[in-house]
């Protein structure tokens, strides 16, 4: 925060005044040693502008252009630094204004977050404040990862919409480069950048990028170079500059590469298939396919690849059914005889395989078509698709996070496909987010494929009705333990609870005097089976695992060991962890307004206890051994 009266000073009010006989014999110095004086770490920025105040000599070394400015900037938002170059002509005291200004936007904006955004799942509406910004975006994101940084176990509802502000705010800018990416001509197309991109939009607060995945690859290339050494000594990629293109044609040579490929990568670093864990989504994200040097046949094959190429070895992709291959050729290049190929195996340690083998390997006949090279864009498509279908296969707030995500890609890749709009349509729908956002997916399929009609109209009438309700809505139910209707009611919000059957420690953010799920659900999870059944309280619970419970009472203690609960929505619903429970946010203490007195009564009575306990121990310790006291027969 800045120091007070800054944000007066800041405004560009400036005025002399008289100064002392230091003063002047300050001013009297040479100018670099002013200058060094006044870039003194020490100094904050209302220092640096009381000085500008003080006198004309001093006002010129605090000009906007100078040193003094430039390094106020750097030391308190030192990750912007490269954003500028030294020929720019920065006016910094401008700049850190901007800066300044910026921050005190964002901040206004995430704290709105929570009180707007409390009830719903994904604040999508929210994000076109942010679009509208009329700073750089980077101030924006640079004043995001200063409250992400905040020390301890404090602002966590600031911390829990920053976080999801800059993962929109990151996904934005990704989606912009991916579409740039996809409008280039196929050969200025990079497998391994698509593939980064990727991985970027699915992980946007993962410091991925194609540079450090690079590194990570010449690292590879070099010992890749050492093992052909030994081979050959003379091989002609030994011998090609940095960055310079290579295309080796000679079989034997191009030979030489891949055996010492496979040596390195399987031999040495110990990459592999994940047969283990083949749905894992780690599997399909470059980065981590290179950090825990496993993943699937499609990405291990783009790191293939990518080495090959590197060193002068052209490969194809190919877009095997069930199973991903490269094509390295025999023949004549561009020839269209499948047979003159040698297919190879990412997965299975770079094997190389004949036409029947690769029929082996997925146990059935395939046509010539599967055999073909693919283009960039298709790999990437059949990427995408995966995590599309990894996102299918669970029900969770992940996998659905990984399903929008996959979506979006799929979609910026093909905007008109009916059916994956359809899908992203009905998605939002059952999720319940953006209804606004549905009806123009909605009515954008319509214009593509009139025949959807029926499927459309359903969802249009159901997701106007969704608006109607919200527009209706009276506001939170606020419920009070005083009331009667309350009285069995024991635990409250914050408290860090034990689950006397799962063993699983978890934080209260919700009760109900009984339970309120439906009868499907309540036969399913064997409530009648409980002692109290259904009429009982029921607390809706973050639990450690990153799961959100429905628990009975009965089912529920005090955890007198208490730890911190590390889940994702902690920050929706508390705004800090004292050490002994969870304090509720401005929103969940509206709709319990009464729990949290009582969370402090309880863990303040359980405290006591503890201490009572231990301090009739420590007597008990004390008592001498009364059997030691008898005198000896």
């Amino acid at each position: 925060m800045a120091a007070p009266g800054e944000e007066d000073l800041l405004k560009g009010e400036s005025r002399e005044r008289d100064v002392g006989e230091s003063a002047l014999t300050l001013s009297a110095l040479p100018g670099e040693v002013l200058e060094r004086i006044l870039c003194c770490p020490k100094l904050t920025s209302t220092d640096i502008c009381h000085a500008a105040q003080s006198c004309r000599r001093l006002r010129e070394l605090c000009g906007g252009h100078g040193e003094v400015w430039r390094q106020q900037h750097r030391r308190r938002w030192p990750l912007l630094q490269k954003y500028y170059t030294k020929a720019d002509g920065v006016n910094w005291l401008e700049e850190y204004k901007a800066r300044y200004d910026a921050g005190l936007e964002a901040q206004r904006i995430v704290a709105s977050f929570s009180k707007r955004f409390f009830s719903e799942h994904v604040p999508c509406n929210g994000f076109s404040d942010i679009e509208n910004l009329g700073c750089p975006s980077h101030f924006f994101e640079d004043e995001l990862l200063s409250i992400l940084n905040i020390e301890g176990r404090k602002a966590l509802t600031l911390k829990y919409y920053a976080k999801k502000i800059l993962y929109f705010l990151r996904q934005q800018n990704i989606l912009k480069s991916l579409k740039s990416f996809l409008q280039r001509s196929p050969d200025k197309q990079s497998l391994l950048e698509g593939a980064v991109l990727i991985d970027q939009y699915c992980n946007p607060l993962s410091p991925v990028s194609l540079e450090s995945v690079l590194s990570q690859i010449n690292d590879i290339l070099d010992k890749v170079k050492k093992v052909l050494r030994v081979k050959n000594s003379r091989h002609p990629c030994l011998f090609a500059a940095t960055g310079m293109a290579l295309t080796i044609t000679d079989v034997e040579l191009q030979k030489q590469v891949l055996e010492a490929i496979n040596c390195v990568l399987y031999v040495q670093l110990k990459y592999k298939g994940n047969e283990l864990e083949y749905y894992n989504p780690l599997n399909s994200y470059i980065h981590q396919v290179i950090i825990r040097k496993t993943g699937i046949p499609i990405s291990l094959s783009v790191l293939y690849l990518t080495l090959a190429e590197q060193l002068g070895v052209r490969l194809h992709p190919v877009n095997f059914p069930n199973h991903f291959l490269l094509r390295w050729c025999q023949g004549a290049d561009g020839s269209s005889d499948i047979f003159e190929y040698v297919y190879i195996d990412a997965f299975g340690k770079g094997k190389q395989l004949s036409v029947k083998e690769c029929e082996y390997l997925i146990n059935h006949h395939v046509t010539e078509e599967f055999y073909s090279a693919v283009s960039t864009q298709e790999v990437l498509q059949r990427m995408v698709g995966n995590l599309l279908n990894l996102g299918k296969r669970e029900s969770s707030d992940q996998s659905y996070q990984l399903l929008r995500d996959s979506l979006d890609l799929y979609l910026a890749m093909f905007p008109d496909n009916v059916q994956y709009l359809m899908l992203q349509a009905r998605l939002y729908f059952h999720l319940g987010i953006w209804p606004e956002k549905v009806l123009d997916i909605l009515q954008h399929i319509q214009a593509l494929d009139p025949s959807q009609h029926g499927a459309v109209g359903y969802l249009v009438q159901h997701t106007l009705e969704h608006i109607e309700r919200r527009k209706q809505d009276l506001g939170p139910e606020i419920k009070h333990r005083s009331d009667e209707k309350h009285c069995s009611v024991c635990f409250s919000v914050g408290l860090i609870m034990k689950h006397k059957r799962y063993a699983y420690n978890c934080v209260i953010y919700g009760w109900d005097p009984t339970c309120t799920m439906g009868a499907e659900w309540i036969r399913n999870m064997g409530v009648h089976n409980l002692p109290n059944g259904p009429n009982q309280p029921f607390y809706n619970v973050l639990v450690a695992d990153g799961s959100c419970r429905y628990a009975a009472q009965e089912n529920l203690e005090y955890n007198v060991e208490v730890q911190e609960i590390p889940h994702l929505e902690m920050g929706r619903y508390f705004s800090e962890f004292s050490g002994t429970y969870y304090l509720a946010n401005d929103e969940l203490q509206v709709r319990y307004p009464e729990d949290m007195a009582h969370t402090c009564t309880v863990v303040q009575e359980h405290n006591n206890l503890t201490k009572d306990v231990e301090s009739a121990s420590q007597q008990q310790e004390g008592l001498p051994d009364v059997k030691h006291n008898f005198p000896q027969q």
